[in-house]
């Protein structure tokens, strides 16, 4: 079976990864047995970071990888030589990704380039014995443990953003619009449904430069989710204008 080209929902689970533990241990030099405390802190765990992109246009890396892991944080040890904090997982999403919890509540919403959001936060590395040292504790013999990554398990939902969406019947000519305004390329026949996902170009009109989005034909019904309405719907509530596109030549007069 083919993989989908275009991926504009996909449920992905993160786990961040764990802090380091902290380090215990006594400083041991010649003439000097016990020469202090001297363990080192443990690393903080990677965290799992979304960023907008505007390359990247659909969540298909998502959906094939839906499972994001970041490294744990390293121990301390001794010498006062701190553990190695964790690499954070970038993960690139496309501009107007929103993300919501398995309930559908919008926890943010990703919206202009360099756009970002913590999914899942690193955990605190321990503190080695030697930040444990104080006046009354001068040569504490125990350190902290790492704390632990955040877990998060969301719904990533992508609602594209354009400046004008096209809507309008199937085969009324949004594609054909958008093909002969942009350099915009959307496969254009005589059938309905050609057009299966969302088309973005971008158009240059004197001073004015705006983007244009050509999305699915519409069948009457649509905002109650016939003909896969709400799927379609969806990448329209951005935009600031919607331009209706009507074929005045069709036989059909009920349009």
């Amino acid at each position: 079976m083919s993989q989908p080209q275009f991926v504009d929902r996909v449920q992905v689970h993160a786990r961040a990864g764990d802090g380091g533990d902290g380090c215990a241990s006594i400083r041991r030099e010649k003439f000097r047995p016990l020469g202090g405390p001297d363990g080192g802190n443990g690393g903080r765990g990677g965290s799992i970071i979304l960023r907008v992109d505007p390359s990247v246009t659909t969540l298909l890396d998502l959906h094939r990888r839906p499972h994001l892991r970041a490294d744990n944080g390293r121990a301390g040890r001794g010498s006062n030589r701190d553990g190695a904090t964790g690499a954070d997982v970038i993960v690139s999403v496309p501009d107007g990704t929103t993300v919501r919890t398995q309930d559908g509540e919008i926890i943010t919403d990703l919206v202009g380039p360099g756009a970002e959001f913590v999914l899942a936060t690193g955990g605190q590395g321990g503190l080695g014995n030697a930040a444990l040292a104080n006046r009354r504790r001068k040569a504490p013999g125990f350190a902290l443990l790492g704390g632990e990554g955040e877990e998060a398990e969301v719904l990533l939902e992508l609602r594209t953003v354009a400046d004008v969406a096209l809507v309008g019947y199937p085969s009324a000519g949004k594609s054909s619009l958008i093909a002969a305004m942009s350099a915009a390329r959307p496969k254009i026949a005589d059938y309905p449904f050609t057009t299966l996902t969302p088309n973005l170009g971008v158009v240059r009109a004197g001073q004015y430069t705006y983007t244009i989005a050509d999305v699915p034909g519409l069948v009457p019904g649509a905002s109650a989710g016939k003909g896969l309405g709400l799927e379609f719907l969806r990448h329209i509530e951005r935009c600031s204008v919607i331009c209706h596109v009507i074929d005045a030549a069709t036989l059909e007069s009920d349009r």
